[in-house]
């Protein structure tokens, strides 16, 4: 397959003339000349793919990751491309291997997953802020020129910019600004309070230790509330201490089923 530089002018310089090849593809059926023929044509135009992954350096991914997206995006273009609707094979690749770069940043390179709406409110904040800031110097935009230069809503330029803040998230061993003795995110976030348990089991069983008999109530509370013994509330009541442990547990036994009914 020739690869030779075409007479006509290409975005870009070193593009190789492809049409006939292209135009032989599409005639081929499936089997190993077509595809040694396609394997010719993403092999030259690669270095293509290349340059446009290097227009995505400094974000956050490995170029040679973004090199193996753009491959990807120029084998979609070179089997999706059709000759015979007259366009230069490179106006249509160079969008479709854009794309396919931005949707790997897009769907992989959020730390937390981000809703494509908030993303792209993010992007259009991103663009309007570069725009203004070459005619704003010496400061940053509001957001009501933000929003009036990205024909958004207020509201929508704040999303945008609390998005542009969270693209990667903060280690929670990462020391707080400001800070001097190592007091990290993690020191200042809280835990599991047990106590809560307990406030959940008490509001349940309240109700129904207030139906009791009075006699039940004035037992139970002295057992688990004055920490009486068993022979003490019996003396106290003038009862067995037997006939106390009994009240006990049918009282406690009562409770515990009425309440694990309610909770079904």
């Amino acid at each position: 397959m020739s690869t030779r530089t075409s007479a006509k002018h290409h975005p870009h310089d070193d593009a190789p003339d492809t049409a006939d090849a292209f135009r032989r593809l599409a005639e081929l059926p499936d089997g190993p000349e077509r595809d040694t023929l396609r394997g010719e044509i993403i092999e030259a135009w690669l270095p293509m793919a290349d340059r446009l992954a290097g227009r995505f350096r400094s974000r956050g991914e490995s170029f040679e990751d973004l090199r193996q997206v753009a491959a990807l995006g120029l084998v979609k273009a070179v089997d999706r491309y059709d000759p015979e609707l007259g366009n230069a094979f490179e106006s249509y690749a160079v969008p479709t291997i854009t794309g396919e770069i931005k949707r790997h940043f897009r769907d992989h390179m959020w730390t937390l997953h981000v809703p494509r709406r908030v993303q792209e409110l993010r992007n259009r904040v991103r663009f309007a802020s570069q725009d203004l800031s070459q005619t704003i110097p010496g400061r940053r935009p509001t957001v009501a020129e933000i929003a009036e230069h990205a024909r958004m809503s207020e509201e929508d330029v704040l999303v945008g910019l609390e998005a542009l803040e969270s693209f990667t998230a903060l280690s929670l061993d990462a020391e707080l600004p400001g800070s001097e003795d190592g007091y990290s995110l993690s020191d200042a976030l809280g835990s599991p309070d047990p106590a809560l348990e307990t406030v959940v089991d008490r509001e349940s069983v309240a109700p129904r230790l207030a139906a009791l008999p009075e006699r039940e109530r004035a037992i139970l509370y002295m057992r688990f509330f004055g920490d009486m013994t068993q022979s003490r509330i019996a003396e106290q009541l003038g009862i067995s201490q037997m006939h106390v442990s009994r009240l006990i547990s049918r009282c406690c036994g009562k409770v515990r089923e009425q309440v694990l009914r309610d909770a079904v």
